[in-house]
């Protein structure tokens, strides 16, 4: 049975960390739940076991307990209703000496449970009668194959436990080199065909993945997409549950019918390269057909839609080694330092991506998340060659995550990618799927870390000169001052610069008193991090550094002095006295 969602494996303590890290070998994309307190170097901490794990279970998320059994068995009963619905759920010893499959026995856990045992170099403590005397689980095909009539498979495995003959009609290796006890006169039948069928008591049918959709160009829009594949398969009398995937010329990735067709059927969308399908077109073949061609190796049943081809492969087909994903490109923003300041959003895609791009700083502060990934480090100031890169590596189907600190839309890489690809235009970027993750800014989290100085008006400006000159720079902070503007300062001071910083102070100081709270926070979320307020007259070039955010505050910015000796500084939200 296939997986369709990664897995979560809690763990209770320190020792057990080492054992799911075994097991995540096996599981990419698997989520490392730690109780908090008690591990470390986990994906998620939670604080109540029951909450998180029922919590997990109603989402149909495989759970993998590195726990004892009892515990998961007493957590779960009182969420335990439709065995046609849960997910898998097992127990392994915390030593990694133990498997043990308790749930979700229609979703793979028999599998399941295998493929985590072969990793700790064990043997699963299965215990389904059915798996055991007949070589084969009949309830859960492996990937490639779908059972079309669950219901009546429960009468069916009785029936052949109870010394029953079964003749089997299609061809499955799965299925003839089982212990099934398989006679061509035998009373129960097991039907394998991608066509559709009527179902009946005696006899299983099972679907396989044999079936490729090609589609070319804009075939209308997306509902109508989804219409006219579906009645192309009924007039084929074939049924979509043999659908093994969507296939396309790469020129067609962008092309929304393409994906709303393989979302409706719920399998993915693959495309080739012109290398890949010259050969087919110098015969004569449509882009569709050739697509279909190198999907199944077979030629392609007729169709009526000169933009479609359906093609039938002799054997199930692994999509996944077929062609290449659409590529897509992540530009993330990690927060200003610790993961507590990441979106869930940024943590699911960074488990996702196949390849990491960003300043190695940047990198080193994705942790654990970053395990298993290509990793491409560079200098911070090389951000075009970067943004060039990380669109080459998603052109070819990887999944990229390029990975800023803070917003990344705010100073940093989501403008070098977007100016890259108006710059130079290439034609395979247009393939591509670009998303932007936003992420807390350090300016958000120096406000947060003081009270509220950014409580009203407020703008953000870089006075690094690189980029632009310091003319413009110039204005913009007497404009701002002017305006009576909260400031962000980003880019304050580097060993190369130092007089910008003096320099602003000084047309700040044309505008507000001498006493105006400034706020300076450094390495925020990081080790060492310091947030204090000063006065503006205070404000020099050795107050920061690159890793220094400086807010400076309006005329009504005021500051509360604590008894324990601390400062809150904010921005009241009302100019007028109440």
């Amino acid at each position: 049975m296939m997986i369709n969602i990664a897995p979560a494996i809690v763990v209770l303590g320190q020792n057990s960390v080492t054992v799911a890290r075994k097991i995540i070998t096996v599981l990419p994309g698997a989520t490392l739940y730690g109780l908090a307190g008690r591990t470390s170097g986990v994906d998620v901490s939670f604080t109540n076991f029951g909450e998180t794990l029922r919590e997990l279970f109603a989402q149909g998320t495989p759970l993998i307990g590195i726990c004892a059994a009892g515990i998961l068995i007493r957590t779960l009963a009182p969420v335990l209703s439709d065995k046609q619905q849960e997910p898998p759920v097992l127990a392994v010893a915390e030593d990694g000496s133990a498997v043990v499959p308790l749930l979700g026995g229609l979703a793979g856990v028999n599998d399941l449970a295998r493929r985590i045992a072969e990793a700790l170099d064990v043997k699963p403590a299965i215990t389904t009668t059915g798996d055991l005397r007949l070589g084969t689980t009949l309830l859960s095909p492996p990937p490639g194959y779908h059972l079309a009539n669950p219901d009546d498979a429960k009468k069916f495995i009785s029936d052949l436990l109870a010394g029953a003959q079964v003749k089997l009609e299609g061809i499955a290796p799965w299925l003839s080199d089982s212990k099934l006890p398989i006679d061509p006169k035998g009373d129960l039948t097991i039907q394998v065909t991608e066509r559709l069928v009527t179902h009946t008591a005696n006899c299983l049918v099972y679907h396989p993945a044999t079936i490729a959709i090609a589609i070319n160009g804009i075939i209308g829009y997306a509902d109508d997409a989804v219409a006219l594949v579906q009645q192309l398969l009924a007039d084929a009398r074939l049924e979509r549950a043999s659908v093994a995937g969507i296939f396309a010329p790469i020129t067609a990735t962008a092309d929304i019918g393409i994906h709303a067709v393989a979302s409706a059927l719920g399998v993915p969308a693959r495309f080739f390269t012109p290398n890949q399908l010259e050969s087919l077109f110098s015969q004569g073949y449509s882009p569709a057909q050739a697509a279909a061609i190198a999907a199944t190796g077979t030629s392609p049943i007729t169709s009526s839609s000169p933009d479609i081809a359906i093609a039938i492969a002799s054997q199930p087909i692994d999509p996944n080694t077929i062609g290449q994903p659409r590529g897509r490109l992540a530009i993330i923003g990690t927060g200003p330092g610790g993961s507590q300041w990441m979106s869930p959003e940024v943590k699911e895609i960074l488990k996702s991506a196949t390849d990491l791009v960003g300043y190695k700083t940047y990198l080193d502060l994705v942790g654990s998340l970053a395990d298993g990934k290509q990793r491409h480090e560079s200098d911070n100031r090389e951000e075009e060659a970067r943004a060039k890169m990380a669109l080459d590596l998603a052109a070819s189907g990887r999944y990229v995550a390029v990975v800023s600190s803070g917003d990344p839309g705010i100073y940093a890489m989501a403008t070098a990618v977007f100016e890259v690809c108006d710059r130079y235009a290439k034609p395979e970027w247009d393939t591509i799927d670009i998303h932007v993750a936003p992420g807390i800014s350090a300016m958000q989290a120096a406000a947060a870390a003081i009270g509220a100085p950014l409580g009203h008006d407020f703008c953000a400006i870089s006075l690094s000169d690189i980029l632009k000159p310091w003319s413009a720079i110039e204005q913009r902070i007497a404009a701002a001052a002017e305006a009576d503007f909260v400031i962000a300062f980003y880019n304050p001071v580097s060993k190369e610069r130092t007089w910008q910083l003096a320099e602003a102070r000084n047309i700040l100081l044309r505008h507000r008193t001498p006493d105006t709270p400034v706020v300076l926070a450094r390495n925020l979320g990081r080790p060492g991090q310091t947030v204090k307020a000063i006065a503006l007259d205070q404000l020099a070039p050795a107050s920061a550094d690159m890793r220094t955010i400086i807010l400076i505050g309006s005329t009504k910015t005021r500051t509360i002095k604590r008894r324990d000796g601390n400062i809150w500084v904010y921005t009241p939200r009302r100019y007028t006295e109440q």
